[in-house]
Formats: structure tokens, sequence, C-alpha cells
């Protein structure tokens, strides 16, 4: 899996950073360093007036913050992986 987190000039000013800092903390909690590759990338074109652009593999979700990071991680990452080693 490939999550890659936009670090834009706009994401940026909306908490790239955090979120980037809370990816590799839960990548690393959840021993999952083997099956995530974290990237930064710049601007996807889906500015979103509140939180940051995060691409899960193919699919691009906004609005990401640091608020709302554990329920997205654990509905977009960690599902999903648990679903692939089934």
């Amino acid at each position: 899996m490939i999550v890659q987190v936009c670090i834009g000039s706009s994401c940026h000013l909306k908490g790239s950073y955090d979120v980037v800092e809370l990816f590799k903390k839960a990548i690393e909690e959840n021993n999952l360093e083997s099956e995530v590759t974290l990237a930064g990338s710049f601007c996807t074109g889906k500015c979103n007036r509140v939180g940051v652009t995060v691409q899960v593999d193919d699919e691009i979700y906004t609005g990401v913050t640091k608020e709302s990071f554990n329920e997205f991680f654990k509905e977009k990452v960690l599902s999903a992986v648990n679903s692939e080693r089934s």
C-alpha cells in the first residue's frame, strides 16, 4: 500500500507536516513498515478548505486533519491492510 500526503503549499499551511508525523507514528505502532510506504506528493489538485489531501493507493481523500487522523487511519489504512492479509 502506498500512502501519499500532499506537502504542497496549501496543504503545508493546513498541517501536512503534522499529518505526516502522525502517519509515521501510526505505521510504526501498528508494525506496518513492510506493508505501507509513506511518501510526500505535491498538489493533487483536490485542495479543500480544511485539512490535508491524502492518497491511499488510487483513492484520493481530502480534509484530513490531526483531529480526524485516527479515524481516517483506522478506516482507510488499517482496514485495507487487514483485508489484504485475509
